[in-house]
């Protein structure tokens, strides 16, 4: 539209100039046409900014019209400068404001065209003019409306991109806080019940048998240790000590069931595993021989990992008291731990199987597909 002004207001000053011969008005209109490209040009500075009325904008705008004016009545073909001025107002005016400046403008465009006629009406010369400013005004309004639509929107989006976000964010927070609950119920808490167990039995027998009080106590200092380590890991990087300290999945399970006086097994060809499977099975190893330790009164258990085509499996089998596993745990009794296994192996695309009843043992499986993404 710019461009449009220039060409025009160019193309009018040559129209009078190749038509007239110099005359005392033609400094004037050229003198004019020089002001009003300058005046044209310096609207961005007069609140280009700003899509509305401003005083500054509006002087701007009232300066613009009156030196077009001017030119018109001088030389009536300047009126081929209407239509870039047309949007110009409609951009700066309110819409009523506006349509009444379009009329001004298309009045002084229609007297213009008539007297170009030279004294013959001409119909198109009245006709023409008002069309071309109501199919400006058309689509001025109807563009104004879409850019409107647009960027409400687009405002729509941003709001939904926001609420998206914070609703990840708190999904993210929850996730966080039970994956971290898992990690402390599965180390920390487990080896703090450990120590009390092991410290109240040592305080039993530690008149009538102080070799045994002195095993127990030794033990609960050896887990006291491990538990600091996996305490200093766990705010490094939450990452098993076991694994951590360099040794294969294999070794730290070994390890663990070692501790808790299980025995261990690996069937299968070892197949590389993600970090976060590895220490998702040993975690599970944790919560389960903890399990066998506080509630199952098992004389043996056994861990076993087999590595199959497609999945990897733990199985933690003990030869305790049973449980229903269908039950609900009775009201006040703490049941993290089978939550949080079966919590980790959902979160790895896996199934948690546990076949168990009342004095018959149990024997928990943990199934991981070995396609699984990292």
């Amino acid at each position: 539209m710019h461009i449009a002004f220039f060409l025009l207001l160019g193309a009018s000053l040559s129209r009078y100039l190749l038509r007239h011969p110099w005359e005392p008005r033609s400094p004037w209109i050229i003198g004019l046409s020089a002001a009003l490209a300058v005046l044209y040009v310096l609207g961005p500075a007069f609140a280009q900014r700003a899509r509305r009325a401003t005083p500054r904008r509006l002087f701007w705008l009232a300066g613009v019209v009156a030196v077009w004016m001017v030119l018109v009545v001088l030389a009536p073909s300047f009126a081929w400068c209407a239509v870039p001025l047309f949007y110009t107002g409609m951009r700066t005016l309110p819409p009523r404001a506006a349509i009444v400046l379009v009329a001004l403008l298309t009045l002084f465009v229609v007297a213009a065209q008539l007297r170009l006629a030279h004294g013959g009406f001409d119909p198109n010369l009245v006709i023409a003019p008002p069309a071309v400013a109501a199919v400006a005004t058309a689509v001025f309004v109807h563009a104004e409306r879409l850019a409107a639509r647009q960027r409400a929107l687009i405002d729509d989006l941003i709001r939904t991109r926001r609420e998206l976000a914070a609703t990840e964010r708190r999904e993210g927070t929850l996730a966080e806080r039970q994956r971290l609950a898992m990690e402390i119920h599965d180390t920390l808490a487990q080896g703090l019940s450990s120590q009390r167990m092991l410290l109240q039995a040592a305080d039993r027998t530690w008149e009538g048998d102080p070799a045994t009080a002195r095993r127990h106590v030794r033990t609960a200092a050896s887990i006291a240790e491990h538990n600091l380590a996996e305490a200093r890991r766990f705010v490094h990087d939450l990452a098993p000590a076991d694994l951590a300290e360099g040794g294969s999945l294999e070794e730290a399970l070994r390890t663990v069931a070692l501790r808790e006086s299980a025995g261990f097994r690996v069937d299968g060809t070892a197949a590389p595993l993600p970090e976060r499977v590895q220490s998702a099975l040993l975690r599970i190893a944790q919560g389960a021989l903890a399990n066998v330790r506080e509630h199952a009164g098992a004389t043996a258990a056994a861990v076993t990992l087999t590595y199959l085509d497609d999945q990897v499996v733990l199985d933690v089998a003990d030869d305790g008291r049973g449980f229903e596993p269908a039950a609900t745990a009775p009201a006040g009794v703490r049941g993290h731990g089978l939550p949080a296994i079966r919590a980790r192996v959902q979160q790895l695309g896996g199934t948690l199987t546990i076949e168990s009843s009342p004095g018959e043992g149990t024997v928990l499986s943990a199934a991981i597909p070995l396609s699984l993404e990292t």
